[in-house]
């Protein structure tokens, strides 16, 4: 009889205060949306680091978020009753109406206290907030979020090979310094083998590189050591002269061309070897002995005089 009669009080003041009976629903209500990003990594974090999440809220009208339900800056939540060395550093909130709904921003910022001698498991900590509306308060549940904080210095001797945990990303070295060089030496060499190749080459790759004793060069290459050939390579090299100077160049006139040209100042004595030898050929019918051989000597000259042209010493 007792009991049948506190169980009609009962009802008689839940029917009295409706209010009371529905003061706290810990259910996610259906007139509201949540979605929360939480870090990307999930380990790695050490003493002091600071972790973010972001909570949106949508609420249909007439449901608004209850401002005091908002977690508190400074509060360290406890579990077993320790602290978790996780403590909330900030909050901000940011409002904004898209027609029947208000989205509600919630930016949260944690900041790890603790740490230990091996990595620790820790997590955010859950938090709750309320919404009112249609003669009722809501309370929606934002999840923990876990994480592993790691310790400051290593304890104990590690075996790398032993170590490699799957929530570890690669161990990545700096090589910044290193392409530097690398893009420096490259550089270099791209400039010495142009350099070479405008030295030594024999092809008009380049400025300055399609001059007369250059063509001369080129053709010098492909005469044969003959006596007809020995001639044609001192005719072609007379051609280059004449064409470098914009008229005949002779022994007689030799000084108005050095003159006009004094690139060709340095090898002045092979000129006059040259035109000794062109006269031997030509009007004496017998090349000078220079122990080697004319022909080999004339392309060592032409190489000379293509080297004059391009200005190189």
């Amino acid at each position: 009889m007792k009991i049948l009669l506190k169980s009609l009080c009962l009802l008689w003041l839940l029917m009295a205060f409706p209010a009371l009976a529905e003061e706290y629903e810990p259910i996610q209500d259906p007139n509201i949306a949540m979605r929360v990003a939480d870090p990307e990594r999930t380990v790695g974090y050490l003493v002091g680091d600071i972790l973010s999440r972001t909570v949106t809220l949508e609420a249909k009208n007439p449901y608004v978020l209850v401002g005091t339900s908002l977690p508190i800056v400074g509060y360290e939540k406890k579990y077993k009753g320790h602290g978790t060395g996780i403590e909330l550093r900030t909050v901000s909130l940011q409002q904004t109406t898209a027609g029947d709904k208000t989205i509600y921003t919630l930016q949260l910022e944690y900041q790890v206290f603790t740490t230990n001698r091996v990595a620790r498991p820790a997590a955010l900590p859950a938090e709750t907030v309320k919404f009112s509306g249609e003669h009722r308060m809501v309370e929606i549940r934002i999840p923990s979020w876990g994480f592993r904080i790691s310790p400051l210095a290593v304890f104990g001797s590690v075996k790398l090979e032993q170590d490699m945990s799957p929530y570890r990303g690669p161990l990545l070295i700096d090589t910044s310094a290193a392409s530097k060089r690398l893009t420096v030496l490259l550089a270099i060499f791209v400039i010495a083998l142009v350099g070479l190749l405008y030295v030594l080459g024999a092809n008009t790759w380049l400025p300055r590189m399609g001059g007369p004793f250059a063509k001369a060069y080129r053709d010098l290459r492909k005469i044969p050591a003959t006596e007809a050939g020995l001639q044609q390579a001192l005719a072609r090299l007379h051609q280059a002269f004449n064409t470098t100077a914009g008229g005949s160049v002779f022994s007689d006139n030799l000084d108005s061309f050095l003159i006009n040209k004094p690139g060709f100042v340095p090898i002045r004595h092979d000129i006059e070897r040259f035109f000794g030898m062109s006269d031997n050929v030509f009007f004496a019918s017998a090349c000078s002995t220079t122990g080697e051989s004319p022909l080999l000597w004339l392309r060592e000259f032409c190489r000379k005089c293509r080297n004059c042209e391009r200005g190189l010493k």
